[in-house]
């Protein structure tokens, strides 16, 4: 695998190389927050059920977006290795 590499060059703007802890996170407070609506709710028609981004922030997330490469950046050989 001495001449892998990737196709598309796209990288995180952070040194995290995954958001999933975040997104557990925030899909844990989103399911709480439903059985707590569901829980306390009386009049099932007016219910109001939460939205996952009323309830987190993707910017608070541990990778914080992607951004394209340009060729003219002299790092982009390296980033482009695997």
């Amino acid at each position: 695998m001495s001449r892998s590499y990737r196709h598309t060059p796209i990288v995180g703007n952070t040194t995290a190389r995954t958001d999933k802890p975040g997104k557990m996170i925030a899909n844990r407070t989103l399911r709480a927050h439903t059985r707590a609506a569901l829980h306390f709710c009386r009049d099932y028609e007016n219910l109001l059920m939460p939205l996952l981004r009323e309830l987190s922030n993707v910017w608070s997330f541990p990778k914080d977006g992607k951004h394209r490469m340009r060729k003219a950046n002299w790092r982009y050989s390296k980033y482009m290795r695997k």
